[in-house]
């Protein structure tokens, strides 16, 4: 007999699209998983022919979640095609608006996408776990905060980046505009009740899932541990910092294997295919592709809040810093267990407001000496930034006339589809077993191995050199197969 299969589709609380096809022997174990991104973006291809400063305006389109992520990797690597250098209060007001998307976007994932398996519980029932049962759980007060927080986030793109969604304004050689003194006001206000929600927030995680031990033991099982590589980007000092600096790539026991600029990424990430997906699995060049495993011998890696965290030396504000001793307190580093990455994102959400105070209160932001013009001849660039879910990398090639020939982009998803492969065949595996009556709620926590990462798909799929991995089926009326195309490159 083949295997009983059962499939998880759609797999939700993400962006995006994906499914999970577990097969089951006959003796009820699980015999083989896959993770499936059926859907198709392949936006390298609609760059091309664009006038180069057109990018950071257009890549937002990728995604309505994080398009300030891809609006400040892009301008960067506009930059790097011009050869210009921003002034320094256009560098720092793409910071501060970073630093206000990435509060907005950690509150949107911990209360309304991951937080509710654990606010909630893993087996509650299903129309529970969601944002209204976690309010239901922590109290209306606390979800009115949710919701004001969101509505900060959003104000603080309106004021800096033009639109309070699809940013549009950063251009190569900095920004299109200052902020207003009344407008700084406004900004240190949201900063200051940014850093109040994040506290919040911590000691919600403190109260509900650290002093719950079943979701402690939850969290610490191997179930949900994989000993892969970590990198993310550090600044000169080392600690973690979402807009710039180097990337940093540690191997499972925490010792650096390498560093590298972002116009150096070609020389240290490279891209394996498998026939059933279209996401691509980015790997180390110097260990190598060994396909679906960890350990030291395999050029998995992961990119994700966690991963920052255990590249850095630390945080570079004094609340974040002080949460950030806590956590490797209790849990040693390296950190490998995957559900911990939910307490290291809030750690980077109380970052992400200390550090937006510090720039919003910085009166260079408001010189008018906020754009360098490029002047230089357009050649080719990479910009990097830390999105929410991970390391993003733009790099363009262009003619002399600064029309994009080419374009690459290794999005944050993207750098974590194998070790997210990895995890739910892991716990699927851990779960499903002879005699094992495969519910809801067991299957909810084969989904939970993904959450931690906030994938998000509709990013993710991508083409590199142009030519995406595609399979078309053609069936009769009966369902018969009657040929099947496939490219995969």
């Amino acid at each position: 007999m083949s295997p009983r299969s059962i499939t998880i589709d759609p797999i939700t609380r993400l962006e995006g699209h994906g499914k999970i096809h577990l097969f089951v022997d006959d003796d009820g174990n699980l015999a083989d998983c896959y993770f499936q991104v059926p859907e198709l973006r392949g936006f390298e291809v609609f760059c091309l022919g664009r006038p180069v400063e057109e990018m950071p305006r257009i890549t937002t389109r990728i995604c309505g979640v994080c398009p300030e992520a891809h609006h400040m990797a892009s301008v960067k690597a506009a930059d790097a095609v011009y050869g210009v250098t921003p002034p320094p209060a256009a560098l720092k007001l793409r910071e501060l608006l970073y630093n206000g998307f990435y509060a907005g976007d950690h509150t949107t994932h911990f209360y309304a996408l991951g937080g509710p398996d654990f606010v909630v519980g893993p087996e509650a029932p299903k129309a529970e776990r969601n944002i209204l049962g976690v309010v239901r759980k922590v109290g209306l007060e606390l979800g009115a905060q949710v919701i004001k927080q969101r509505a900060r986030g959003q104000r603080a793109v309106q004021i800096i980046g033009g639109k309070a969604l699809h940013p549009v304004t950063a251009l190569p050689g900095g920004m299109s505009k200052r902020v207003t003194k009344e407008e700084q006001q406004e900004l240190v206000r949201i900063g200051d009740e940014m850093v109040e929600f994040a506290k919040t927030t911590i000691k919600v995680f403190d109260d509900v899932v650290l002093k719950d031990p079943a979701t402690v033991d939850l969290v610490l099982s191997d179930t949900y541990c994989h000993r892969t590589y970590s990198i993310g980007l550090v600044d000169p000092a080392g600690k973690v910092n979402f807009y710039d600096g180097t990337v940093r790539v540690v191997d499972p026991d925490g010792n650096e294997l390498c560093r590298y600029r972002p116009e150096e990424y070609l020389e240290h990430i490279a891209e394996a295919v498998l026939p059933y997906s279209y996401l691509k699995y980015p790997y180390l060049k110097k260990v190598g592709w060994k396909g679906l495993v960890d350990g030291a011998d395999s050029g998995v890696y992961r990119a994700t809040p966690l991963s920052r965290l255990n590249v850095s030396s630390g945080m570079a504000t004094p609340l974040a810093q002080a949460e950030y001793e806590k956590f490797y307190g209790a849990l040693g580093k390296p950190v490998h267990h995957r559900l911990a990455i939910h307490w290291a994102r809030l750690i980077e959400l109380l970052y992400a407001a200390e550090r937006w105070v510090q720039l919003a209160t910085d009166p260079e932001i408001t010189s008018d000496n906020f754009r360098t013009v490029p002047t230089a001849t357009p050649t080719e660039g990479v910009g990097i930034v830390e999105a929410p879910r991970g390391t993003l990398t733009h790099h363009y090639w262009t003619d002399s006339r600064g029309v994009v020939t080419k374009a690459n982009l290794i999005v944050g998803t993207t750098n974590n589809y194998a070790p997210i492969s990895m995890s739910i065949s892991k716990a699927a595996r851990s779960f499903i077993k002879q005699g094992t009556v495969v519910t809801e709620g067991l299957l909810n926590r084969v989904e939970m191995a993904f959450r931690a990462y906030d994938p998000c798909f509709g990013c993710a799929t991508h083409a590199l050199p142009g030519q995406m991995p595609l399979e078309v089926v053609v069936r009769d009326a009966r369902g018969g197969v009657v040929t099947t195309l496939s490219q995969f490159c």
